[in-house]
Order: structure tokens, then sequence, then C-alpha cells
């Protein structure tokens, strides 16, 4: 058989992608700490990204989604709610790593636990750089596995720390973590307005 294919004079569609898993992660997360109410659009709705969901859900934050990938979430001006339970990561190394970060200053104990496969993945490039700045994360797993248990607390503004491997996932990068309990004095962003 033979085909023939002409090129077309136009092509007039739209295409729609699904949103990205990193970002809608990361999303979720800035959203819920905001002073305000925030819309996300092009959410992916996959598993590991609803276990971010669902945990920060379990921290107090009110999250609808009204659609697969919309998410109208609920910030909580930085201050989030213990949890009654432990917060299941599932299968989900992003929602644990991000979560250590997150939890390590606050002022309250929680436990973030995962299915059998995360479980067996070492979560020290993660709690070294963590511990460095003042953090209290115990791994209760062998090789520090999960479960982890956050002690939440002070933790520094800025270490300096060099990472092991070149890849990392760890939370942190050379400049580290903003402090908490010490605000900037100014806001990093600003809105200029300008008047014809």
């Amino acid at each position: 058989m033979e085909l023939r294919v002409k090129r077309a004079p136009r092509i007039d569609l739209e295409i729609a992608v699904p949103g990205d898993k990193s970002i809608s992660h990361r999303a979720v997360i800035i959203a819920a700490l905001s002073n305000g109410v925030c819309t996300l659009r092009g959410f992916l709705p996959g598993e590991d990204c609803m276990h971010t969901v669902n945990a920060m859900r379990a921290l107090g934050v009110r999250i609808e989604q009204p659609e697969p990938d919309t998410l109208i979430v609920h910030g909580k001006k930085r201050v989030l709610s213990p949890p009654k339970g432990e917060i299941d990561c599932g299968n989900s190394g992003t929602t644990m790593r991000l979560l250590a970060g997150l939890l390590a200053g606050h002022t309250f104990e929680s436990r973030l636990v995962g299915d059998a496969g995360l479980s067996r993945r070492p979560m020290d490039r993660v709690i070294a750089p963590l511990r460095k700045m003042g953090a209290n994360i115990v791994a209760e797993g062998p090789e520090e596995t999960p479960p982890l248990r956050i002690y939440g607390g002070y933790v520094e503004f800025v270490i300096a720390y060099q990472l092991p491997v070149r890849r990392s996932k760890a939370p942190c990068s050379s400049q580290g973590f903003l402090r908490r309990e010490r605000p900037p004095s100014r806001s990093p962003c600003r809105r200029e307005t300008t008047q014809s």
C-alpha cells in the first residue's frame, strides 16, 4: 500500500497539555502558605500530586477541587495546623522531601510515612542540610529511610552547604531557608505602578 501525504495549507487547532508534576507539588504548597485564596489551573491530578494536596489538607489548609485540573486553595498565612495523625506521602518522594523542609520550621511535631517503596528510599540528602540548619528530624527506618519524625522549631536563616553529589533533590541550596521567626523587614517583591 502506498500513502501520499500532502502539506496542509493551514493547521488551526488547540492542544491542551497535562500539568507539570514538579510545578503542581510546589504550587499547592506555596498557595497554602499565601495570604489569600489562590486558584490553580493546569494542576496535574496524579497520585503523587494528590498526596501533597491531602498532606496540606491534613495541615489545616482548605482545598477545593471543582475540576480535576483546578484547585482553589485557601492560604493559611504561613501558619499551618498540627496534623491529627501521620501524614501519608504514598510513593511520592517529592511530597516527603518538600514537607520535611516545610515542617522543620513549624512549632509542632509531625510524622511523615510512605508506602513500601518510599520507605526504602534514603532521605539523608534532605535530612543532612536540614539538621545543619538546626532542624530536629529523626529517620526511623534503617540507613536514614522513612518514616520521618519531625520535631518542629527554629531553623537558621542561611547556611553554607555543599551538596555531596551533583544532582540532588534536597529542598535547599547554598542559600538555605528563610527563618519563619525572623521575617525580613521589607518584602523582596514590590509592585510598581506608573501614572500617565
